[in-house]
């Protein structure tokens, strides 16, 4: 029998797969679309999901040894710097290895510790990793829309 973590882990890498699923198609080219009047492009959105996976590690499952510079969450929009595909990948990779990391150590105990942030209040670690899932794929969502259809 699997435990509370290999679940959730399962559950995580498998939504998650209609964010990489996308990131193995894409071009430098595709980096900089939008769907107008919106102006977050496609390179934008992967970097937000990395800075927020390195959220995560460092604020919900307190891995102190995370460094992060969330540009994407601090600068509440997008600045038009995020073009190099290899490099938004490799961040993204890195942060999906780092919030795995963390994750991987908690115990089915851990899932029911409650925890605090600005972002989204008061929840169990479970309830806060359901976040991270839904929006990893909510963002994964806007890229195939705007990959599709913006310019």
């Amino acid at each position: 029998m699997k435990t509370k973590t290999e679940l959730l882990i399962a559950l995580w890498i498998e939504s998650r797969t209609r964010f990489t699923n996308q990131l193995q198609n894409l071009s430098e080219s595709d980096l900089t679309k939008r769907l107008l009047p919106s102006q977050n492009s496609v390179g934008f959105l992967i970097r937000h999901i990395g800075d927020v996976e390195l959220l995560f590690s460092k604020n919900v499952f307190g891995d102190s040894s995370v460094k992060v510079i969330a540009k994407t969450v601090i600068d509440k929009r997008d600045t038009g710097q995020w073009t190099n595909l290899n490099e938004l990948k490799e961040y993204v990779d890195h942060s999906f290895k780092t919030l795995l990391n963390i994750v991987r150590q908690q115990t089915d105990e851990d899932w029911e510790t409650v925890i605090t942030t600005a972002e989204f209040g008061t929840k169990t670690k479970a309830e806060a990793f359901g976040r991270i899932v839904s929006h990893t794929a909510y963002h994964a969502g806007q890229m195939a829309i705007i990959n599709k259809y913006g310019s």
